[in-house]
């Protein structure tokens, strides 16, 4: 089903859980976008979210199925996606999908592959590069504010799920994982800033072979097994040929490294948390002290989330907005299914790396996403 010009993408979410919230609450403003209808295997969550947001609750076969859906918002747990994105795809239905992708590169290669054959639009989380921090860092990269890059660091580092969460052992299984489960932010963001990434090396370890959880619930003061690596240091080479070094962790307290930094001829740049649209920029040009930029003030950079006590931006249906007009214009989403299947490659790549011991070349490659300009952002509103 194509979306014409003037007319809205009519869209229905499968999978209601707290996710569901953010892309909910935050549709109405953008325009040539409306969730129209929801789904869950849990029939209870999809009408709460069908009363709360003024949708139609339905099934999943139904909604996957109907005809007045134009795309599939699969907000499902990532062991779904494949299933449910393809489901959508065959009934010739446009794709969103929460990260990541697929849980393997085969599965998100299926999906790009399907997608195009049937000339539908495919697009994944994240979208947070496209906020108010990633347009600010694109447009210092652009204008040569750190000259030609050359090497940098990002972090993702924290002590893990189990002090509050109440059932974390997925968390910790294959598939899942400080690289899996947070990397698409931070490779997203810096294939955005830098292109495709060629090269990977990495070492992986466990900090413990298991982990006691304290959050309250009925599983507190219970053990699980950890099923995969908790601490990944992995070295990034990206086709323009800079280097970055690579940190995610689930066994670390407290640290002070930035979320981003990179480091080029001219400069450099460092990022706020890539899980989130807004924050403050800094740059340093030729060694000057840092100039800070709070972005806040930005469109998609204030302050929303969480509801009730906002500390942070959240604008989760930007990279659908956009979605939308490039069906319009006839060109590829940003964030599209191609970004985020690089990145699970290069993820793959990395767990395989740190197995061998051995470097890892990245099969495929990338298009840098089209930067998104101001004007062209403030379009999107509703």
């Amino acid at each position: 089903m194509a979306q014409t010009n003037g007319m809205k993408l009519r869209i229905g979410v499968v999978g209601c859980g707290n996710i569901s919230l953010a892309y909910m609450r935050n549709a109405p403003l953008f325009c040539g976008v409306e969730i129209t209808a929801c789904a869950d295997l849990n029939a209870d969550a999809a009408k709460r979210r069908a009363a709360e947001f003024n949708l139609r609750a339905a099934d999943v076969d139904s909604l996957i199925d109907d005809r007045n859906i134009d795309l599939i918002l699969n907000l499902t747990i990532p062991a779904a996606h494949f299933d449910v994105s393809m489901r959508a795809l065959s009934t010739g239905k446009h794709v969103f999908t929460e990260k990541p992708l697929g849980v393997t590169a085969a599965e998100g290669r299926s999906l790009v592959d399907a997608a195009a054959a049937k000339g539908l639009m495919l697009g994944s989380a994240p979208d947070t590069f496209l906020g108010a921090a990633g347009r600010h860092a694109r447009r210092q990269m652009e204008a040569g504010a750190i000259g030609k890059p050359v090497t940098g660091t990002a972090f993702m580092m924290g002590r893990g799920m189990e002090h509050w969460h109440p059932d974390p052992s997925f968390y910790y299984q294959a598939g899942a994982g400080p690289l899996m489960d947070m990397g698409p932010y931070y490779l997203t963001m810096m294939v955005n800033l830098m292109g495709p990434i060629r090269r990977v090396q990495a070492v992986a370890t466990s900090g413990q072979e298991e982990r006691l959880i304290t959050a309250e619930g009925p599983k507190q003061g219970t053990t699980f097994k950890v099923g995969t690596p908790t601490s990944v240091q992995s070295l990034l080479e990206f086709d323009c040929g800079a280097t970055v070094t690579f940190g995610t962790s689930w066994d670390v307290f407290r640290h002070s490294n930035h979320p981003i930094e990179l480091h080029g001829t001219e400069g450099s740049l460092r990022l706020p948390d890539p899980d989130n649209f807004g924050g403050s920029v800094a740059l340093s040009g030729r060694g000057a002290p840092w100039q800070e930029t709070d972005t806040s003030g930005e469109l998609f950079g204030a302050v929303n989330w969480p509801i009730a006590a906002p500390d942070r931006a959240n604008y989760r249906m930007l990279g659908l907005a956009d979605l939308a007009r490039a069906i319009i214009e006839g060109r590829k989403p940003r964030a599209s299914g191609d970004l985020a299947l690089h990145v699970l490659e290069v993820m793959e790549a990395i767990l395989r790396a740190g197995e061998t011991g051995l470097a890892q070349t990245i099969s495929g490659t990338v298009a840098q996403p089209r930067e998104l300009r101001e004007d062209e952002a403030r379009s999107l509103l509703a």
